[in-house]
């Protein structure tokens, strides 16, 4: 008898260990990062799951063509391989879906910023170039495949080049050609309503944070930290209605807060921009000295139009700098006096003037359509992805 019960306890022990042993517990396996060089032409979709990418030449996702990058990702360009960039072409579609956590970072090995030429999508949307065309030739200085320069332009407003969500774009803004045609940041040519634009860095890049040539797209959640040029520009018409929550840092050198221009076309139409900060830290110069006075927050040219709200401004104080500078007077006669430019709820907390002409315009805002407050500016919650180098560029 006794025996049994010892073989009846033998066994229950070896259920119980079986019951607690490793084989039933939730082991997690971390998959395995991506890595390799992307270069050429896509012509096929692929997805590049998350990992460590080298960046070969310009990489051109063509049309009928959609490549996909899992947040966490990490894109390096490499200035002494020649030309880098990330083009989307009209048709194509570029998915970077990042997250607050893990974003995707566009990046250069060397960290000088000019180093490469960031991401650049083409669309068919609609867009207003010189004397009212309704194309227009890239300044990019790429060639697409018949060597000749690329074009944009097109009647499809809802065009859709994809998806940018939580990306950051490093030291991109490089030179190619004759030394003058310049990439940005993010540039978008004729970028249409079909696109979604949502939480997006530019950092330090030798040219403009983002640039928008026409179309209608929107943007959402931009920060422009520390690029030389502009920090926002646009030109050719664009008249995206839904952005929200752009903020700018422009730091050591740096021209315009905003750029606004029309192609000298007095457009019927404008965009639309809410909660904006612009911010210009102390001893900032521009690109051609502190002489070139292109320090101003905010500029309006050639018929630059444009509907902003609740703008908070700050650090152009420079001698000669002021809040909102009208270039010339054809802008000043169609589109302030006629009330297609609208200020509200501007907040100046130092000493920047509110608003200036270029020498012989006066400049007179109707009191509605030039505003003052107290409670302004860009609303963006900071995460990894607003973090460089350890410093958060929203502080």
């Amino acid at each position: 008898m006794k025996t049994k019960f010892l073989l009846m306890a033998f066994a229950a022990t070896l259920f119980l260990n079986s019951c607690t042993s490793s084989d039933d517990e939730d082991v997690i396996v971390t998959p395995p990062l991506g890595s390799g060089e992307i270069g050429g032409q896509a012509t096929a979709n692929k997805t590049f799951v998350k990992g460590n990418y080298t960046l070969s030449g310009v990489y051109k996702i063509k049309a009928g063509v959609t490549i996909t990058f899992d947040a966490g990702s990490i894109i390096t360009a490499d200035v002494t391989n020649g030309t880098d960039a990330i083009v989307v072409e009209n048709g194509g579609k570029l998915i970077m879906n990042g997250t607050a956590a893990e974003p995707i970072v566009c990046t250069e090995k060397s960290k000088v910023a000019g180093s490469w030429g960031g991401i650049i999508m083409y669309g068919d949307a609609p867009i207003v170039g010189a004397a009212g065309v309704a194309t227009a030739t890239a300044e990019d200085g790429l060639t697409n495949d018949a060597n000749t320069a690329y074009t944009y332009g097109g009647t499809n407003a809802a065009h859709n080049g994809g998806t940018l969500r939580y990306v950051r774009v490093e030291y991109a803004g490089k030179k190619i050609t004759d030394g003058t045609s310049e990439m940005n940041g993010f540039s978008f040519y004729s970028v249409g309503s079909g696109t979604i634009l949502e939480n997006l860095v530019s950092y330090k890049g030798a040219d403009d944070g983002y640039e928008f040539y026409g179309g209608t797209v929107s943007a959402k959640n931009l920060i422009s930290y520390g690029n030389s040029d502009d920090s926002f520009d646009w030109q050719d018409g664009w008249r995206g209605q839904n952005n929200t929550n752009w903020y700018a840092y422009q730091t050591g050198t740096g021209n315009f807060g905003m750029e606004i221009e029309a192609k000298s076309v007095n457009n019927s139409f404008w965009p639309v921009i809410d909660n904006i900060t612009l911010k210009r830290a102390a001893g900032t110069i521009t690109e051609g000295g502190s002489s070139a006075a292109e320090y101003d927050a905010i500029q309006f040219k050639k018929q630059g139009n444009g509907v902003f709200s609740n703008i908070l401004i700050a650090g152009y104080t420079t001698a000669g700098a002021t809040a909102v500078r009208i270039q010339d007077n054809a802008t000043n006669t169609d589109q302030i006096s006629s009330g297609k430019v609208k200020l509200l709820n501007v907040q100046i907390n130092d000493g920047t003037s509110q608003s200036a002409g270029a020498v012989g315009v006066i400049v007179n805002f109707a009191p509605s359509n030039y505003t003052l407050g107290t409670t302004a500016g860009a609303t963006i919650t900071p995460g990894a992805w607003t973090v460089v180098d350890g410093v958060n560029l929203l502080q």
